[in-house]
């Protein structure tokens, strides 16, 4: 349960986020998919910043989900990494309500 981090670039090794930084992030998200081993595990895509711009966010305040928090300070500047993150770490189990349709 967590989060895991996978290298693809190595960082500086040394400039480290700490809680409260503000972090400026490329990212896409992907649905974990047991069967895409060969693609690390890297199944549907839901969401990214390419095309709009990078992401800027305070980490390690709850402003973005636990894996992000965690993963993210555990990052060099210049790193490129998969954080793969449990659903406990992510959004959760959740519960969705249609309220209207408009």
């Amino acid at each position: 349960m967590g989060v895991t981090r996978k290298v693809l670039k190595e960082g500086n090794g040394v400039d480290k986020p700490k809680k409260g930084d503000k972090v400026t992030i490329e990212y896409t998200g992907n649905l974990y998919d047991e069967t895409k081993a060969d693609n690390n595990y890297r199944g549907t895509q839901f969401d990214t910043s390419k095309g709009r711009g990078d992401f800027e966010t305070q980490i390690g305040v709850g402003k973005v989900i636990r894996g992000w928090d965690e993963g993210v300070q555990q990052m060099s500047l210049g790193e490129k990494s998969i954080l793969t993150i449990t659903g406990d770490y992510a959004y959760g189990e959740g519960e969705v309500e249609l309220k209207a349709i408009n």
